[in-house]
């Protein structure tokens, strides 16, 4: 598959300008658009894991649903006198 880099102009905050400048400075990276490219890859990463961690939320939460329909619930007032005592701590 042939992928064809268009050319883009990205408008930066001043501070922004100012980290990308000196992360090219470090010497890490070799332009200004390698280091956009890096925190772009990141930034796909942390949405993936923020994806998986609500995928694995939803699961509990179905997981908890199940277990109520099954009735496998703690009944009401136990569910109060536990937070009374933890609040209470």
């Amino acid at each position: 598959m042939l992928v064809l880099e268009v050319p883009m102009n990205v408008s930066l905050t001043p501070e922004l300008e100012q980290l990308v400048a000196e992360k090219v400075k470090t010497g890490r990276y070799t332009s200004a658009s390698e280091v956009i490219r890096e925190a772009l890859r990141l930034l796909e990463e942390q949405d993936h894991l923020r994806q998986q961690r609500l995928a694995e939320v939803r699961q509990k939460i179905d997981r908890g649903l199940a277990q109520l329909d099954a009735g496998k619930g703690i009944p009401r007032d136990k569910v109060r006198s536990k937070l009374h005592r933890g609040a209470a701590r």
